[in-house]
This record gives structure tokens, C-alpha cells and sequence, in this order.
């Protein structure tokens, strides 16, 4: 099932943050480290239309177990109908969690970006990309019937 998405608050911390519209995962982690109670997700966008396939995102999600909302602060750069946006989640990162993790790959590889965050080898491969492990594959294939499920549906945008 698809979570609720946040509009409203979505494009409030999109300004705050001073999100841009190439950096998905650092606009989800300077989200994540100004708002209460979130979580880091990371994971895959679908819609309809080019590029035609999941696109690899990052997001935070707010609320508990029964009202968890998602926030998206690079929703303002997408240019496409909050409607018709489809997350699936691969991985979620406490607060916590996510500083330890940046923290100790900025210590073990300096000369690169910590972001995006791929967990524990070994990994699995899709299409021509490599990522992470079991649950990056799951959310990847999800995301994946979910675009040719739209496409489908909405020949037209195709």
C-alpha cells in the first residue's frame, strides 16, 4: 500500500533545507536531521512517463506505525503530479542510525559521497545497475511492476 504523501510538508522542508533537484538522498538527510521523529528512506520513485522505469530515491517518512506520512524534499524539483508518485521503500534509517553510518564512511572513504546508503555486501544485481542486498531487489522489482502497471493503464504517456 501506498503511504500518504506530504505536500504540504514536503515542499515547507524542501525550503528549509534549500533541497536541489539533483541530490535526492542529501535533500532525504538534511531532512531527516531537521525533523522530528524522522526516518531515512531510501528506496525507488515511479511514475508515469519518461524515464519509463524505477528511479533509485530518497525520502523521509514522519508518524507512527498506524499514520506514517511520507515527506518528500525534492518533490518541488520533480515536476509531476504528487498523485501519481508511487515510493517504494528498500531501507529505513533512524536518525541515529544514519549519522553513525555517514559518520564512519566519511572516516573510511573520505573521497566519497557516504550517500546513497547500501548496506552490508553482498549485493544484488538489476538491470545495469548494482545496489544493495535482498530488500533493495524486492522494492526494485516492486517498483518495477509498478511502472509497467502505469504504462499499461495510461498508454497515452507512454
Amino acid at each position: 500500500m501506498n503511504k500518504l504523501l506530504d505536500e504540504t510538508l514536503s515542499i515547507k522542508i524542501a525550503e528549509q533545507i534549500n533541497s536541489r533537484a539533483s541530490t535526492p538522498f542529501d535533500n532525504a538527510y538534511k531532512a531527516a536531521l531537521s525533523t522530528e521523529g524522522a526516518r531515512y528512506i531510501q528506496g525507488f520513485l515511479t511514475f508515469a512517463g519518461k524515464p519509463y522505469r524505477p528511479i533509485e530515491h530518497g525520502w523521509i517518512e514522519i508518524g507512527d506505525a498506524s499514520d506514517v506520512r511520507i515527506v518528500d524534499p525534492t518533490l518541488p524539483h520533480l515536476k509531476k503530479n504528487p498523485q501519481e508518485l508511487w515510493y517504494f521503500a528498500a531501507q529505513r534509517l533512524t536518525v541515529k542510525k544514519l549519522k553513525a553510518i555517514i559518520e564512519e564512511s566519511k572516516e573510511d572513504y573520505p573521497e566519497d559521497n557516504p550517500l546513497p546508503i547500501y548496506g552490508d555486501p553482498p549485493y544484488e544485481y538489476y538491470g545495469d545497475v548494482m545496489l544493495g542486498g535482498q530488500d533493495y531487489l524486492a522494492a526494485y522489482q516492486a517498483a518495477e511492476a509498478k511502472c509497467r502497471e502505469i504504462s499499461e493503464l495510461k498508454p497515452e504517456s507512454n
